[in-house]
């Protein structure tokens, strides 16, 4: 293999790239909000009339959030799927790999490793809360790189994970949109099997019940485990924040034991009680459910996760939107009593369970499939981008994109 060389970042780059926008036409943009930790690609269906400011990038540029926390908390991306030159916000750092010099994937993968963002971290200037990575800085930070070929097979070991993930995360989607639509199908638009036949009144099916939320299913509330506790050491059992629910996995541990009501299992549903009410199906290992979040469970034996989901996930949306807090909306239990559910007839509930619930058990094995993926790659990341790990030990990529695409076919 061959030696690893000392060389400017700024010398691997391009930073910032040329891109040449036309002000007033329309292109693709990015949001911050759109750029997932650690999730490799961002694409968007967004696009504005270019106004003279942003950053700009192109298909394969590495987006790299310079502000805090969005830069502690991992906001950093490859651009994909655009049909033109893109922009985004202000706040973006863009890298673009240079032709024979550095590949594309090493540069997003080097960016991501943890020594990299805490250089730029270190590099902060500006008041408190508003701090931003200096780009001097960060371009003249020395590194450690192989040659363009090795970079190449660096990157192909790490992206075969990120393809996998990607694929996995489409199936996923389809995997949901095709639940929502039955559901709509069957319960908004009320067309079930044998509504031709059903006497209906204001809407809803006569002999159909309408209960409160909490007649029907448990609402558990987290425990309020000492933050002082709190630990990225593996110390302890897992405990879900209300931070977590929106990536769905956490990396805060606990060594405290609370009561097993607490307890979350994969599977569960869990929602938000403070600021955005996310709704969660959890589905990274048995965890702790700390305070400001809350589990949903069915009391009735053939209430199924998915219909619980969908009845009430357009009804705390809704809270969500006329809740306002002096600072961060609250969702509280006064608010939950007043949610209702209209239940079918048990022949019904019964031949829906049969039609979705299969859809969700897959959508956990798959998230469960993403959450191992993820470990699998972010243990590898540090030691193949520092050169620890060396390519040779690997015979091949430990994920063959062919099996990604016969994943996807598989739906």
């Amino acid at each position: 293999m061959s030696e690893w060389k000392e060389k400017r970042f700024g010398d691997l780059v391009s930073f910032p790239p040329k891109v040449k926008l036309i002000k007033g036409k329309e292109y693709p943009f990015i949001l911050m909000e759109e750029i997932e930790p650690k999730t490799k690609f961002v694409n968007t269906n967004i696009s504005k009339p270019y106004d003279g400011s942003g950053s700009r990038f192109e298909n394969g540029d590495t987006l790299f959030a310079r502000i805090t926390p969005s830069l502690e908390n991992g906001k950093i991306a490859q651009a994909r799927g655009l049909n033109n030159p893109g922009f985004g916000s202000t706040e973006l750092y863009v890298f673009r790999a240079k032709k024979n010099i550095s590949d594309k994937d090493f540069i997003y993968y080097l960016c991501r490793a943890d020594y990299f963002i805490q250089n730029a971290v270190n590099s902060y200037v500006g008041a408190s809360g508003r701090q931003r990575a200096d780009a001097k800085f960060i371009a003249n930070t020395i590194l450690k790189v192989p040659d363009f070929k090795e970079q190449q097979q660096i990157a192909s070991i790490l992206s075969a994970y990120d393809e996998l993930i990607e694929n996995n995360n489409r199936r996923i989607a389809i995997l949901e949109q095709m639940a929502e639509q039955i559901y709509k199908e069957w319960f908004v638009r009320m067309r079930f099997p044998g509504y031709e036949n059903t006497e209906f009144e204001k809407g809803v099916p006569k002999k159909w019940d309408t209960k409160s939320l909490f007649d029907v299913i448990y609402v558990d509330y987290g425990f309020p485990f000492k933050s002082e506790l709190f630990n990225e050491d593996g110390v302890g059992k897992t405990v879900i924040r209300i931070r977590d629910l929106q990536n769905g996995v956490s990396k805060t541990f606990t060594p405290e034991i609370a009561d097993k009501r607490f307890n979350i299992n994969d599977g569960d549903i869990l929602v938000g009680m403070d600021g955005d009410f996310h709704f969660c199906k959890w589905a990274s290992g048995e965890a702790w459910l700390n305070q400001r979040n809350l589990r949903l469970r069915a009391k009735k034996e053939n209430l199924g996760q998915y219909f619980i989901y969908h009845s009430l996930k357009p009804q705390i949306q809704y809270l969500n939107e006329i809740i306002v807090g002096t600072t961060v909306a609250h969702l509280s239990d006064k608010d939950l009593r007043k949610l209702k559910l209209v239940l079918p007839k048990d022949d019904i509930q019964n031949k829906f369970n049969e039609l979705v619930e299969p859809i969700y058990k897959q959508e956990i094995l798959l998230k469960q499939k993403i959450h191992k993926l993820k470990q699998t790659r972010d243990l590898l990341l540090p030691r193949l981008i520092s050169g620890k790990f060396k390519v040779s030990s690997f015979a091949k990529a430990p994920v063959d994109k062919k099996e990604a695409e016969k994943e996807i076919k598989t739906v």
